[in-house]
């Protein structure tokens, strides 16, 4: 077992720039720590945020935490005092560190935050590791991680998780409680990790301080956000128990956005400030590699990841890049904007690495790790075609093309995961939806949220309404969890793990409903 965090004291909480070069080459690992980067005498623990890796290969991964002793400080330090200190971490095959294999140090600086992510090489392929860092006489938490398979290796299954949208003022995070307790080889995070809101009005039945009521926007506010977020001990135990391989949706900057567009049409150049803050918090507070080190407003967040011949991940960013929302946004039967063959969500650059990766590829599943629902969402029964315009939905011929190209490419298996709906979804991705006879080219499973949108509900009237306008739709529901997924060289198996409440903690978790892709055969199926 992994040891449990020491979370921040609830009652610490409740009822009360750019970085230089040589900073964000020591955060990384880049450099050796060196000289005189000594911890201040006496401190605290400054581990109260927890500790994570991420993005593993054959030979490593990426070990992230951030040094913290008061992650509610409002002027966003963490409590740290403004110059570097040390930080030192070792791996290990077994977690009482008799067998270290892996032992280094490097500093953490005030302008990442005293954020730290050594990038690990050299380890085995497919093999438990486990890891701890150490900043003066103060020890972390134990973290678990995995390398995964070689890129040639034919593994027998892969068994992960993915989830997304994960409102602190909406619930407990009870689900990352359960999923801690499952046995993964890795999670994938979607998007809406953190959520820029104001916190003051909520859904557990808290009084919260009054530093947390504000929209975030600036630097030290994001960073004073994510400290909320990450003191909860379920996140950090998943955090600690797998490597997560993680993307953004909207609001880890503002709800909605798209490119330099702000949702309240903000002077760009102001925006680009917003958005170089988010992304700045976001890198320290996530589990990332250097190549996803921000600069400035741009971050590149978009990669292919492999899980030997058996899966290929390919995470998307539909945030960066795309066109402004047609028709102003919202949902409409009458936009005909949306299906403008040149709008598009991806941008044209990482649309055609996405295309080529199709290409490319030779491993039996190919998975999109995507932010927003790719298959089409009627709202109406009836004969009108309504549909929101933020997901692909919004930019119908670039879905229609990249189904279709999958197709033409020879894809033996494409299957999409995606966030942001706060509903579970199993539905068939259809070459052209316009057309009711088109051919079935892949499989999506859209993810509940772990707790946005409160308690949920089984079937709702919308639900009925979205089974009766899609017939590609197999499976709705709208509780909060997490899906659980087993893929193998037979067959993709999605298991669809809810809770009944998440206003309240300790809530069980069931498993509502499971479905199946069968190799070579595109579409899903009650298993």
């Amino acid at each position: 077992m992994v040891a449990r965090p020491h979370p921040v004291s609830r009652r610490r909480f409740l009822g009360c720039g750019g970085a230089g070069a040589a900073a964000v080459l020591l955060g990384t690992g880049a450099w050796n720590a060196a000289g005189s980067f000594a911890a201040p005498a006496g401190q605290t623990n400054p581990f109260t945020l927890g500790v994570g890796s991420g993005d593993p290969v054959s030979d490593g991964v990426v070990l992230w935490t951030r040094l913290a002793p008061d992650p509610f400080a409002e002027d966003g330090t963490g409590g740290m005092p403004r110059r570097p200190v040390r930080v030192e971490y070792e791996v290990a095959v077994d977690e009482r560190f008799r067998g270290v294999v892996r032992r280094g140090s490097v500093v953490a600086t005030p302008e990442l935050g005293h954020s730290v992510h050594p990038e690990i090489r050299g380890l085995a392929p497919d093999r438990e590791y486990f890891y701890r860092f150490r900043a003066g006489s103060e020890l972390s938490m134990v973290g678990r991680t995995r390398t995964t398979p070689a890129v040639w290796a034919q593994p027998r299954e892969l068994n992960f998780a993915f989830a997304s949208c994960q409102a602190w003022q909406d619930g407990y995070y009870t689900a990352y409680d359960h999923m801690a307790d499952e046995d993964l080889d890795l999670v994938v995070h979607l998007g809406d990790y953190l959520y820029e809101y104001s916190v003051a009005r909520n859904r557990r039945g808290v009084t919260t301080d009054p530093k947390f009521h504000t929209e975030t926007v600036d630097l030290a506010r994001y960073r004073l956000q994510y400290g909320l977020y990450k003191a909860e001990e379920p996140l950090q135990r998943a955090h600690a128990r797998f490597p997560w391989i993680m993307t953004i949706d909207d609001h880890e900057v503002e709800n909605n956005w798209a490119g330099d567009v702000s949702e309240n049409d903000e002077d760009p150049a102001t925006f680009r400030q917003r958005r170089a803050a988010a992304f700045q918090a976001m890198y320290e507070h996530m589990p990332f590699r250097h190549a996803q080190l921000p600069s400035g407003p741009e971050v590149h967040l978009h990669r292919r990841l492999s899980y030997g011949r058996l899966a290929d991940f390919t995470i998307l960013d539909t945030r960066q890049y795309r066109d402004d929302q047609p028709c102003g946004d919202g949902a409409s039967a009458s936009c005909t904007e949306r299906l403008d063959p040149d709008r598009t969500i991806l941008g044209a650059e990482q649309r055609d690495w996405v295309l080529e990766g199709f290409s490319r590829s030779r491993a039996r599943w190919q998975v999109l790790g995507n932010q927003a629902p790719m298959g089409q969402t009627d709202r109406d029964p009836g004969p009108a075609t309504e549909v929101w315009l933020d997901p692909w939905d919004g930019y119908a011929a670039e879905r229609d093309r990249v189904l279709a190209e999958a197709q033409d490419r020879g894809v033996r298996n494409l299957v999409v995961i995606t966030g942001d709906r706060h509903q579970n979804y199993a539905w068939d991705l259809k070459r052209d939806f316009g057309d009711s006879g088109s051919a079935t080219v892949g499989s999506e499973f859209v993810g509940t949220s772990i707790t946005s949108g409160g308690n949920g509900a089984d079937m709702t009237d919308q639900g009925r309404a979205f089974l009766a306008a899609n017939p590609h739709l197999k499976f709705f529901n709208s509780q909060r969890g997490y899906v659980r997924v087993n893929v193998d060289r037979h067959r993709w198996r999605s298991d669809f793990r809810v809770l009944p409440y998440v206003t309240t903690p300790g809530a069980p978790i069931s498993t509502r409903a499971s479905y199946v892709v069968e190799d070579g055969r595109p579409g899903v199926q009650e298993a």
